[in-house]
């Protein structure tokens, strides 16, 4: 079975994380959330992989070649003008055609059992099928309403709670059949949520939604990213973090990655990742839940509370980082941490309280 990750998109609500890095490289856990995605299809017997590129598209194919690095085998295509997420899919055709095929969006976190979304979509003789997550606020949502053989027999638009008809969201992770190409127009952007699929229920084809409980998140916007990052820690997803020792000390989670060094006068009040090569001085104060990207140097006398610091990120001595995403390249300091809105790239953004973002600078 072969798969494609949508991985063209801008990322423009993730700004200015992805003002230099494109959204499938933006790191969680100090791994790419395309990896990620990655190594659950490898989970799944999944390893041949297409991806759709537009922006940034060399620093995806530096950093994950043919995938080979990763046991895929990976192929990349340059879209030059995107045409939505269905369009995407139908400029990857020739790769898809031969089967049965799964698509992911490219800045989902989650661990799914999309052997499970395959084995029912086979069962039930879907020409499509819906992954979908029960979700708390359905006004943030389109809905899907299902029959009693969980087909689905139509679509609410992010309706207000108390006139939903489900509270059953798409993850962003359907299975397909290739004749599904031939309800797609042959040229023009076209979407899969508000296009193919009512489409496709309205001619009374069979789309199936399979309900599942796993982790789900998207990291979309700022807040989910920072929230995505410090659930990893909490264990609340199982992803694969090759290169990292874990341990369990004072009832905290820590992962710590080989060549990291972490001194033993650290106060440790939370669960704390290390990345490869980061140094973390004695008297430094990691509370709540932190990730230190690879390289990173924290200096004597900083305090760090629910941050996330990428690669070669430097904090300078006695600064304090609360509710922080600091991008790679930044260097912080005590008289100028992240605080408010400054424009440029590289600037640091204030986003919901307290939750403040740094880029390089």
């Amino acid at each position: 079975m072969k798969a494609m990750v949508l991985a063209a998109g801008v990322g423009s609500r993730l700004d200015p994380l992805t003002a230099d890095v494109p959204k499938p490289l933006v790191p969680v856990a100090n791994f790419p959330v395309m990896q990620h995605l990655l190594q659950l299809l490898q989970r799944h017997g999944i390893n041949s992989v297409v991806a759709n590129l537009h922006y940034l598209p060399e620093k995806l194919i530096e950093y994950f070649g043919d995938g080979s690095r990763l046991g895929a085998d990976l192929q990349f295509r340059m879209e030059n003008k995107l045409s939505g997420d269905a369009g995407g899919v139908r400029f990857c055709r020739d790769f898809l055609e031969d089967g049965t095929f799964v698509v992911l969006m490219g800045d989902l976190l989650t661990d799914i059992d999309i052997s499970y979304v395959v084995a029912q979509h086979k069962a039930k003789g879907a020409l499509a099928s819906i992954a979908l997550k029960q979700v708390d606020d359905v006004s943030h949502f389109g809905v899907a309403v299902l029959d009693e053989d969980g087909f689905i027999k139509g679509f609410q638009e992010k309706p207000a709670k108390e006139e939903a008809l489900s509270n059953l969201a798409s993850t962003g992770i359907y299975v397909l059949e290739p004749e599904v190409f031939d309800h797609i127009p042959r040229e023009g952007d076209y979407g899969f949520g508000r296009q193919l699929f009512p489409k496709l229920v309205r001619e009374n084809l069979p789309v199936l939604g399979v309900e599942v409980g796993s982790y789900w998140s998207d990291v979309g916007t700022i807040e989910q990213y920072w929230n995505s990052n410090l659930q990893v820690l909490s264990k609340k997803i199982a992803v694969d973090l090759p290169g990292y020792n874990f341990s369990v000390q004072n009832g905290y989670n820590m992962f710590v990655a080989d060549g990291a060094v972490l001194d033993s006068n650290v106060l440790v009040q939370g669960n704390v990742m290390v990345g490869r090569g980061a140094r973390i001085a004695p008297g430094v104060r990691l509370i709540g839940n932190v990730v230190i990207g690879d390289g990173a140097v924290v200096e004597a006398g900083c305090e760090l509370r629910d941050t996330v610091l990428w690669s070669d990120v430097k904090v300078e001595r006695d600064t304090k980082l609360n509710a922080s995403v600091v991008a790679s390249c930044g260097v912080v300091n005590a008289i100028d941490p992240p605080k408010s809105a400054r424009g440029a790239a590289g600037a640091a953004v204030k986003t919901q309280a307290p939750l403040q973002v740094g880029a390089c600078v």
